[in-house]
């Protein structure tokens, strides 16, 4: 089943950048002190979301099977890499892993080719 079906397609964000654009998404809770607003999700495949991380919220390891694109929207988040702060890009490759901080919060888009294994894969529940 994808969680898309009733999504209106193309997709479109427009304003990207402005922090009053995050305050209109459905968010809901996704894990300790971070909320998600799907964009669309496949639960085998391909899937996208807004992610909103609380200061302090931590992400634990995990590992990606398939590509995953983060674009960092607002505030910064930490992994392996360094910290990145909003306009940065972010590609982790198949088989790569890391976990995640931020300590001041952030907004970052995700964009995953396959379901994301932490613990159980980060899909969302139907």
């Amino acid at each position: 089943m994808d969680r898309a079906q009733g999504t209106q397609w193309p997709i479109v964000l427009t304003e990207l950048f402005s922090t009053e654009r995050f305050k209109s998404k459905q968010w809901e809770p996704f894990r300790k002190g971070v909320e998600i607003c799907w964009l669309y999700s496949n639960p085998e495949g391909p899937s996208s979301a807004l992610l909103r991380y609380e200061p302090g919220a931590t992400l634990d390891r995990h590992t990606h099977p398939g590509h995953e694109h983060i674009l960092v929207l607002e505030g910064s988040q930490i992994d392996d890499a360094g910290e990145h702060v909003a306009g940065t890009m972010i590609v982790h490759g198949p088989g790569t892993s890391h976990a995640i901080a931020s300590p001041k919060g952030c907004v970052v888009l995700a964009i995953w080719e396959k379901p994301v294994h932490l613990g159980k894969p980060c899909t969302p529940s139907y």
